[in-house]
């Protein structure tokens, strides 16, 4: 049975030029929905996340935990893009490709002579897809950046910690995988739109942009009032409701924010009367009491543990969650009902490979067709035989391709 049988993009084929995270990820996104992605890496200078990740012998072997998080289910080939033959390669391919996205840093990758006018004039239909930093247009567009540089830059960093503490860094790199799913969506609109006209297109995805799409509230609001946002950790400035507290047993996050969900939170911890003088209070006076109203939720969340009230909040349609560390998420119930995270099939996962049982995979799923998971990660150079013979390459014009790998 074919494995992305159903799948919106079986049949689609990708170049990957990328590297790190943003870029990554945005492929695997399409390697889930069915795509054939090839992975094109330097067999000198390889994905730098290959060395990087929990296990020290798995970063040795060029495997690590950074690197297969986002590569599963793709083929990997090595190309020296420094030789004429390595070129040669890359051009061959990218006549029958449907989709290649790079991450080179600045025009590195023009200067290798794959601009996107040139390889559109090798293949008017392709959809071309670079990702940046700062975009490829402004003052900016040749400046590095990483996700916590992003992170400074775009003001996420000064609107995330305590009130009166120096800005804090979200800790998991967010604005990576947040590009990475714009340029995932761009990309399969520009497949749509391809259908529709027939024409191939450019994208260029900033990750400076992505992080401004993530704040779009804040955004706006700071447009109107030239005022950024304030940090304010764990517990919301005006709304008791929508904050993190102390229980007899961890803390719990209550996310009662309309005046109907904080009047409910207020007749579950069995307060009545507080609970119908919030439902007649206007919403622009609903802050007014928040420092008493929060005296009074810390006093009666102390009465039992987090999980019970949870339990007991959620019963009574009130968004709460006892604050949990990853480990424990992934051990709960609610994920063995969803499909986020998956497993490498039996056939294709290697004997030794140490890609784990599960990874996650996409933050949907579709009544038929699902994304899925078709292979464990590619080892460095692991299909290039295989790419190539299927290009059309001989074995001696692939012997000499090897060799210029390896030089």
């Amino acid at each position: 049975m074919n494995p992305d049988e159903g799948k919106p993009f079986e049949g689609i084929r990708v170049l990957d030029l990328t590297h790190v995270l943003a870029g990554p990820f945005s492929t695997f996104q399409l390697a889930c929905l069915g795509a054939d992605v090839i992975k094109i890496e330097s067999p000198h200078t390889p994905d730098m996340t290959r060395i990087e990740g929990v296990d020290a012998e798995q970063n040795a072997k060029q495997y690590g935990s950074y690197f297969y998080s986002q590569n599963a289910g793709k083929r990997g080939i090595t190309l020296d893009l420094k030789t004429d033959t390595g070129r040669d390669v890359l051009w061959w391919l990218i006549q029958d490709a449907d989709v290649l996205v790079q991450n080179y840093a600045g025009n590195s990758l023009d200067k290798l002579g794959f601009s996107y006018e040139a390889v559109a004039k090798a293949n008017p239909d392709i959809i071309y897809c670079k990702i940046s930093g700062f975009g490829a247009t402004g003052p900016k567009a040749d400046h590095p950046a990483y996700d916590v540089v992003i992170q400074a830059f775009s003001g996420l960093m000064a609107a995330n910690g305590e009130a009166n503490a120096n800005p804090v860094r979200v800790g998991p790199p967010m604005v990576d995988y947040g590009s990475g799913a714009q340029a995932a969506f761009a990309i399969s609109a520009a497949l749509f739109q391809r259908l529709q006209t027939g024409r191939g297109q450019y994208i260029d995805v900033s990750m400076l942009d992505a992080a401004l799409m993530m704040m779009s509230a804040q955004v706006v609001d700071t447009s109107i009032t030239n005022e950024s946002p304030s940090p304010h950790g764990n517990a919301h400035p005006s709304l008791a409701g929508y904050a993190t507290y102390d229980t007899a047993d961890g803390q719990l996050m209550i996310g009662a924010w309309t005046n109907k969900q904080i009047s409910s939170l207020f007749k579950a911890l069995g307060k009545p009367e507080r609970a119908k003088e919030i439902l007649n209070t206007e919403r622009e006076h609903i802050g007014l009491q928040r420092d008493a109203d929060s005296k009074l939720i810390s006093e009666i969340l102390m009465e039992k543990s987090a999980d019970e009230w949870e339990a007991l909040l959620n019963h009574a349609h009130i968004p709460a969650a006892r604050v949990r560390t990853l480990d424990e998420t992934l051990i709960e119930e609610q994920l063995r009902h969803r499909g986020v995270l998956q497993g490498v099939s039996g056939d294709d996962q290697q004997p030794d490979s140490p890609c784990p049982a599960v990874l996650p995979v996409t933050a949907f799923t579709y009544a038929h067709g699902s994304p899925g998971i078709k292979s464990a990660p590619p080892k460095l150079g692991e299909h290039t035989r295989e790419v190539l013979l299927e290009a059309g390459y001989s074995e001696s014009e692939l012997k000499q391709i090897l060799v210029d790998n390896s030089a």
